[in-house]
């Protein structure tokens, strides 16, 4: 007996039960009086037998196997409560025609499967009309279900009313697909189940098919497209259990059966098909069981926090450079994609027997795709039945392994769906895909070609990862597939990424996203040679999962790989050092201070041609954009562009390196331009107030916007002023604050910042010669109207007021703030301090990274306060739970931290914040 088809374990003895019942009735006289005893009685049931079930789950694993027992359960339990209302409760003394009735078990419920959290979905069915009797009964056991804690969603209709509602509304059309008999009357029963099959289901089967279909689509869209989400919803999203239904419901509606026996003997499923359903139901109930015992309730989210948990619980470990966590994912993932091939091949049977419209691309009607479709006829192994790409005769793959990368090809080159009797076949075949064919010169001439395509390389390739035919061509790839990575930063697994990323590519590549990257889309037009960066875009995360670094990994990989695919020495090596470097220029741009020279000339370094930086800053935005939705913004946008505008003079010989002097003079000269309106003496008052620092650090626009402010304050007779700019573009919302200088004042401007929800990406602070700081936060922006961002800014200047008055204090504000998402609180970040005086000539570069939290920032700038260091830049970047923030400082000699012992206390007083919680005001 196969683990799905276990009978589940009884929960309670039936007659007992009603005996007790019974006897409870008796002792109080009457329904009013008996009902709190009943209700407490049927209680301990509920708990005892939810207890049991969680006990049997935890023993054997089998979470189909509970939720049959849970539906057994529940089953007995409203027959238990129908006859005690039917017996004591509304005794009809002398029932007629109409006080009849059949309580039918429909939708989820119907299916005979309940998760512990599972809505409870009655039909009380009716001769042909509503009766007292019938209202009561109906009632009374639903207000007692209700009371037992169960969400019970329940129609009072006859079999007339049935019929209509199911003609005209699918949702209940397929609610009454799978109906089962509780309680009550056969007949009455047999009636609807007959009538059912007759004047709803015949001759409606495509429509019906059509309409689950849409459904299914439109449900994808909510949930996410992609079934490799880190945080999937196991039932509704793509891959899940709704998937499964949706098969199940095809196939009763059409066969009258679930998937099964018939399905084989119809032709729509093998028995190896029907097999993989049944072991990827029997897994997904099984996670599907656990997440609602232990979250108490009806979670379907597999969330970051629960995911551990589960991994534990089903008896994941640690292993080859995978956590537990990430372990169980991967299963879970692996089994989302064989329920979307599974629902792929369905799709495709109905359609070859007629039954499901067949999807149309713009290009059947184009005259050059039909010609390539009777070449396809002609000259290959390859036929298009229906629309959809077939084999010419069960030995194509077998005759000539290539066919099993060639088929892919004719497929992208005639614009053709897949068809399924191909696919069965090819999955047939993939012993075929070994060493020899992975070494073959045409099979990589081909598979290059796709990867580095102009049509869809993104859509081809994805194709040949679901069926199985990409991860085997390129075991690397292989190891990578429905791997995810356990952090809040990285929405899709490791393989979707890396595909995602080549689409990206592809999308700037044919300008689709010009208005928001305007560089990027003009510098692919100009790079030399497009195959090494699709290669690197292809490859850049391959080397995820190990325990060595990823960019290690993946190069070496690529150092392998390349020379196999047809790639020159020299194309080998710009891959590998794209891969290498692939994370440098990104990390570059957010956490290091570009206007500080020695950042662009190190950078400049590491990089050595013109070339190798396009290729670079193209790599980082695609990569970066095919992160997840939000990811990208035009703050980061702009971070590479000015880095890569920084480092583009050095690199093409257009740059001197000029006088620290002139260039002082040259911005001080450039100001004074730009406030030719200005008395002389007003710019020369503005400009003695600054240190050469200043200059050399602030851009023109926004010095200007200082002199301003300054002004401003100034005539007012103001020693506090603030100013907000918007900057939709960058996606961020600049908030200037002038205010007397002191330790804490960086700290305490940090605090009003978290205090008020605003996510700071970046700081820029300057101290004046008379005693003044000029700091501006640059907010990541959260709203879409600039107005609104702008009131928001608005507020944290005036809690920023309030605090400098001493009228409130941080840590009263940061308490009102909601605390750390458990989400958060899911994840280990090891907390790191370096600190690093090479990488600028005038500072000390403290990076410090650890699970972000609302207040950190404020923490760690009033921590630098107390340990006497000087601020001087800070840059904020957080990925997903891990916060990496950058301070350049000095002492307040102006001088680097050069002492080892000092550097040890900034360390350890670092560490101390970010492993506890806030000690500071």
């Amino acid at each position: 007996m196969s683990s799905h088809s276990l009978p589940p374990a009884p929960y309670f003895d039936t007659q007992e039960l009603r005996h007790t019942l019974t006897a409870l009735f008796n002792t109080h006289g009457s329904a009013a009086e008996a009902r709190p005893a009943i209700l407490d009685r049927l209680k301990l049931l509920v708990k005892a037998a939810r207890g049991t079930a969680r006990l049997q789950l935890e023993s054997d694993g089998n979470g189909r196997r509970c939720a049959l027992g849970l539906a057994r359960f529940q089953d007995e339990l409203v027959r238990l409560i129908y006859d005690y209302t039917a017996a004591h409760v509304y005794r009809a003394t002398n029932p007629s025609d109409a006080e009849r009735m059949a309580i039918v078990a429909t939708g989820g419920y119907g299916r005979e499967l309940l998760a512990p959290g599972s809505d409870i979905d009655l039909l009380f069915l009716l001769p042909y009309k509503q009766t007292p009797w019938g209202e009561s009964v109906a009632e009374y056991m639903l207000y007692l279900l209700w009371d037992l804690g169960f969400k019970v969603g329940h129609a009072t209709r006859t079999v007339d009313q049935c019929i209509k509602l199911a003609n005209s509304d699918t949702t209940i059309r397929t609610s009454l697909l799978d109906m089962w008999l509780i309680q009550g009357d056969e007949k009455l029963f047999g009636e609807l189940e007959r009538r059912f099959r007759t004047d709803v289901i015949k001759g409606s089967e495509r429509a019906f098919i059509e309409a689950k279909l849409a459904e299914r689509s439109e449900r994808h869209r909510r949930a996410g497209e992609s079934r490799y989400k880190v945080e999937p919803n196991i039932k509704d999203g793509k891959g899940g259990l709704r998937d499964l239904h949706t098969l199940h419901w095809l196939s009763k509606y059409l066969l009258g059966h679930d998937v099964g026996r018939e399905s084989v003997e119809k032709g729509i499923f093998t028995a190896r098909e029907v097999a993989t359903f049944r072991k990827c139901e029997d897994f997904l109930w099984t996670v599907r069981c656990y997440l609602h015992f232990y979250t108490g309730r009806a979670e379907e989210l597999l969330s970051f926090e629960i995911q551990p948990m589960l991994a534990d619980r089903l008896g994941y470990k640690d292993k080859s450079g995978l956590r537990a966590v990430e372990r169980f994912m991967k299963h879970y993932f692996l089994v989302a994609k064989e329920v979307g091939d599974l629902t792929t091949i369905l799709c495709a049977a109905l359609e070859m027997q007629q039954l499901k419209s067949t999807p149309v691309f713009d290009a059947l009607r184009n005259p050059l795709t039909w010609k390539l479709r009777r070449q396809v006829r002609e000259k290959t192994d390859f036929r298009i039945d229906n629309g959809r790409m077939n084999i010419a005769d069960a030995e194509v793959f077998r005759r000539d392994p290539v066919n099993l990368i060639r088929y892919f090809a004719q497929a992208e080159n005639t614009s053709t769906f897949l068809h399924p009797n191909a696919i069965r076949e090819l999955r047939r075949s993939y012993p075929l895909i070994d060493d020899k064919l992975r070494n073959d010169p045409e099979a990589n001439r081909i598979f290059l070609k796709l990867l580095t395509g102009h049509a869809s390389p993104e859509a081809t390739l994805r194709r040949m990862n679901e069926a199985g035919v990409l991860g085997r061509f390129i075991p690397e790839f292989g190891r990578v597939v429905a791997m995810m990575q356990f952090n809040m930063y990285h929405h899709y697994t490791v393989d979707e990424h890396l595909l995602r990323t080549v689409g990206m590519l592809t999308d700037i590549e044919r300008g689709g996203a010009a208005g928001e990257l305007p560089l990027s889309t003009e510098l692919i037009k100009t790079i030399q040679n497009r195959l090494v960066l699709f290669v690197a875009c292809f490859l850049h995360d391959i080397g995820k999962g190990r325990v060595e670094d990823h960019s290690i990994v993946g190069a070496r990989i690529a150092r392998k790989l390349c020379p196999r695919l047809g790639l020159t020495a020299a194309e080998t090596d710009t891959v590998v050092w794209l891969i290498e470097q692939h994370l440098t220029m990104s990390n570059v741009a957010q956490s290091r201070d570009i206007s500080d020279p020695k950042t662009v000339r190190d950078f400049a370094d590491i990089v050595q041609s013109p070339e190798r930086l396009k290729l670079l800053l193209l790599l980082s935005v695609a990569d970066i954009r095919a992160v997840g939705p939000g990811v990208w913004n035009g703050w980061k946008g702009q971070l590479l562009r000015n880095l890569y505008y920084e480092t583009e003079p050095l690199l093409s010989g257009g740059h001197t390196q000029i006088p620290r002097s002139t260039m002082v003079a040259e911005a001080q000269a450039e100001l004074r331009t730009a406030l030719n309106d200005w008395p002389s003496e007003e710019v020369d008052h503005f400009i003695n107030r600054h240190y050469p620092d200043y200059w050399l650090r602030t851009e023109p626009t926004r010095r200007v916007y200082h002199a301003r402010l300054l002004r401003e304050a100034e005539r007012e007779g103001k020693t506090f002023a603030a100013g907000q700019q918007t900057d939709a573009f960058r996606a961020v919302t600049e908030l200037t604050v002038f205010a007397p200088n002191h330790p804490r004042l960086l700290s305490l401007l940090a605090g009003a910042c978290a205090a008020n929800g605003a996510n700071i990406v970046g700081a820029h602070v300057t101290t004046t010669r008379d005693g003044y700081a000029l700091d501006t936060f640059l907010l990541a922006r959260e709203l879409g109207e600039d107005e609104d961002e702008l009131r928001r800014a608005k507020r944290i200047e005036e809690t920023i007021e309030r605090l400098l008055r001493g009228d409130t204090w941080v840590r009263q504000l940061l308490e009102k703030r909601r605390p750390t998402p458990a989400r958060v609180e899911a994840f280990k970040v090891p907390p790191e301090v370096y600190i690093n005086n090479t990488l600028s000539d005038a500072y000390t570069v403290i990076e410090v990274t650890g699970r972000d939290r609302t207040g950190l920032l404020h923490e760690l700038t009033n921590a630098l306060s107390d340990l006497y260091l000087d601020i001087t830049s800070a840059h904020i970047t957080t990925f997903g739970e891990k916060a990496v923030d950058v301070f350049y400082v000095t002492d307040l000699t102006s001088k680097k931290i050069e002492s080892e012992t000092r550097q040890q206390t900034i360390k350890d007083r670092l560490i101390q914040i970010l492993e506890g919680p806030a000690t500071t005001q």
